[in-house]
């Protein structure tokens, strides 16, 4: 049993609508929207790009660890994490013990489409990012798979469609 179910986490590839399903899902029911990239942005006053630059992957890895075990203390939130956050551990279980864990999947020509302009996406800044974003889903595809209490097809729902399937889901098992 989990201990805070008033929770929704959501989990997902860069590109695959966290940050739009979840504002649009906080206020749908009501709770607060926090968006994990943007909170260790708002914490350390730079941008992601630069932490990625000054610390590396595992400096900024370690920053989201502390955001998320500190933000997932909180009750009533809907929190977009970021694309890798499964890739630790601790995070996993962080999520796992303090909520309902979506995962928004969707298949690497949609995200790639969707992410292919926006130059804040360290680690799409390759020679080829479609390629890295099909490396990027193969391994974590299974951890997201892992956490999450629920599926969203990304591909078959507009954002729109997925607050309405999400409310339906989240209201039926927390009345």
């Amino acid at each position: 049993m989990k201990a805070n179910r008033h929770n929704i986490f959501l989990v997902g590839l860069m590109g695959a609508g966290k940050t739009t399903v979840g504002r649009l899902l906080a206020k749908r029911l009501g709770l607060t929207f926090v968006d994990v990239d943007q909170e260790i942005e708002a914490r350390t006053g730079v941008p992601i790009p630069v932490i990625f630059e000054i610390e590396g992957e595992g400096g900024f890895r370690r920053r989201e660890e502390l955001v998320v075990a500190d933000l997932a203390r909180c009750t009533g939130l809907v929190m977009a994490t970021g694309g890798g956050v499964v890739m630790s551990p601790e995070n996993r279980a962080c999520l796992q013990r303090n909520g309902w864990v979506v995962y928004l999947s969707a298949p690497p020509h949609l995200l790639f489409e969707r992410t292919k302009n926006d130059r804040n996406r360290p680690l799409l800044q390759v020679q080829d990012p479609l390629q890295k974003l099909r490396d990027l889903l193969a391994l974590r595809d299974p951890l997201y798979r892992e956490v999450a209490d629920f599926v969203v097809d990304g591909a078959k729902h507009s954002a729109a469609g997925t607050v309405n399937l999400l409310t339906k889901e989240f209201t039926r098992r927390f009345p």
